[in-house]
């Protein structure tokens, strides 16, 4: 009988990331070191690196705020993740206000969620409590006695919630500015905003920086 070999995004998203999670705030972050240790045990020859600008700093920035780039490669493909340099409320810091201390967990995190577009703790980052293919399954877990609740009408999603990701180019500054009022203010809509959509060229960076300017304006 022929065997099947699992896929990269497969073997990686079935690895239960649970003990070595940390919640600040409303978010849950995965240890970057242990992530990291995670892939190198299945793909020994994976990699990741560290974008630089033309200066040759591993960092980005507009003048106001500032972003990382990161790119984690497995078996020939790599997936990049963008993060700005955020405090400790999750809200961008002013550009002169940045610290070397603060850019290095920036691109930690930022190659945690690279490691997660492979699939490594990708549940966690959709509000799932366990990933796909744990042991643990509904006919194991305690049956609830209580009665059931009445079914509630089901809410209509918050943006962004396409089928498809819509693709926004760096000169759509009407969509960019439409997204960024959308998302400013609130750190958790900024990043579903970055995830949401597929951004062109220098859309991403135009993003940050409207998002920044209309969180000065408050």
């Amino acid at each position: 009988m022929e065997q099947v070999t699992k896929s990269v995004f497969e073997t990686l998203n079935a690895v239960n990331c649970n003990e070595h999670t940390e919640k600040k705030g409303l978010l849950t972050y995965l240890s970057w070191a242990w992530a990291w240790a995670e892939v190198k045990k299945r793909y020994p020859l994976a990699y990741y690196t560290i974008y630089e600008d033309e200066n040759g700093r591993p960092y980005f920035t507009d003048g106001r705020t500032c972003w990382v780039k990161t790119g984690v490669t497995i078996e020939g493909l790599e997936h990049i993740e963008y993060l700005p340099v955020m405090d400790a409320r999750n809200n961008s810091i002013a550009a002169e206000r940045v610290t070397s201390f603060d850019m290095n967990k920036a691109i930690q995190r930022s190659l945690t969620k690279a490691c997660a577009r492979h699939g490594l703790g990708l549940y966690i980052y959709a509000g799932e409590d366990l990933p796909e293919g744990d042991a643990e399954t509904p006919a194991e877990k305690p049956v609830d006695k209580k009665p059931a609740k009445k079914a509630e009408p089901a809410k209509a999603p918050e943006k962004p919630a396409q089928t498809a990701k819509i693709s926004i180019a760096e000169n759509d500054e009407v969509m960019i500015k439409k997204v960024a009022n959308w998302a400013a203010g609130d750190t958790n809509r900024v990043l579903r905003a970055r995830d949401g959509y597929t951004w062109e060229g220098n859309a991403l960076a135009k993003f940050f920086a409207v998002v920044a300017e209309l969180q000065e304006k408050k």
